[in-house]
């Protein structure tokens, strides 16, 4: 009797396990919200919000893409952009629901990345440096929005204004840190027992302005969501970004409750639960229930060999 290889055993492991949480993270969420409350909460955002929505959870999705393209530029291999785009939303769609993105979105990209000639390296630099990227757009967005916005930042983190206008100037001072150690650290960084080779100053900043703009076009679309209310963008993107700090503390599966508690906390009653349903659906059910049926057919189309591009070695450093 043939065994099968291990890595095909490993592949369709990964697959199962995240097909499973996904399972489990659909009937943890309906199980919560009724269907008479999807209805009413969509019916009372306009349409033009809706759509709005929509479009900025698009674009979020799209600069999560540049996450992977700016990644498999650092390891210095080349793909076709519509394999990574494939291996990036299939992963971040199943993984932003399934909680603790990092390991699920991350187990995936293996899946994808080893399939088209990547070695277990530099898909772990890949898996890494799109970790990086989503810190690096979290404490630029956060400290922008904590120096523009304070007084909203200060009722939520409980701090006095001198407090807050640190934390924001320390968010910015990281940044430029990142960048300064991009421009002039030519080697490998140690940091304890860890090695990391530093993106090119180019490669850090492309990676910064999409990170953030990511995070922004996601502000923007639960600002749409609550627009109605009257209430402000720089109020929707602190509530966003301190709403993420907790999911991410908290490993919650798709953020569960984690995300509606700090939203409203920030927002009170002007972020209704209606408008929080809402952005669960649009920026997390819809991407769900596209990545799913997207993962099968990528497997038949491995299976067929009608998507084995290998990926290329490239000869001059970023």
């Amino acid at each position: 009797m043939v065994r099968p290889p291990m890595k095909k055993i490993l592949g369709v492991t990964l697959m199962a396990v995240g097909f499973g949480l996904a399972a489990y993270f659909l009937y943890k969420t309906f199980s919560e919200v009724s269907y008479a409350q999807v209805v009413e909460s969509f019916s009372k955002i306009p349409t033009i919000h809706l759509v709005a929505a929509l479009g900025f959870a698009a674009g979020s999705y799209a600069c999560l893409t540049g996450f992977d393209a700016i990644s498999i530029r650092y390891v210095r291999r080349t793909l076709p952009y519509h394999q990574i785009a494939l291996a990036s939303f299939v992963s971040l769609s199943i993984g932003h629901s399934v909680g603790m993105a990092g390991l699920s979105s991350g187990g995936m990209r293996y899946r994808y990345y080893k399939h088209w000639g990547l070695t277990t390296e530099e898909v772990a630099k890949i898996i890494l440096f799109c970790g990086v990227s989503v810190g690096v757009g979290m404490i630029a967005l956060s400290g922008i929005v904590i120096l523009l916005n304070p007084d909203d930042a200060s009722k939520a983190l409980r701090l006095g204004s001198s407090e807050t206008y640190a934390l924001g100037a320390a968010c910015i001072a990281t940044i430029a840190a990142y960048l300064a150690l991009s421009a002039f650290v030519s080697k490998e960084l140690t940091v304890w027992k860890w090695r990391f080779e530093l993106p090119s100053f180019r490669l850090a900043a492309v990676q910064i302005l999409v990170a953030t703009l990511n995070f922004a076009l996601v502000s923007a679309c639960l600002h749409e969501l609550v627009a109605s209310a009257n209430v402000s963008y720089l109020t929707s993107a602190t509530a966003f970004v301190l709403a993420n700090f907790a999911v991410l503390i908290t490993h919650a599966p798709g953020g569960l409750g984690v995300l509606e508690a700090t939203v409203q906390h920030v927002m009170g009653d002007q972020g209704s639960i209606g408008a929080l349903v809402a952005f669960r659906i649009i920026y997390f059910f819809i991407p769900l229930l596209i990545g799913l049926p997207l993962s099968l057919l990528a497997e038949a189309m491995f299976k067929s060999g009608r998507m084995n591009t290998q990926g290329q070695q490239i000869e001059a450093a970023v």
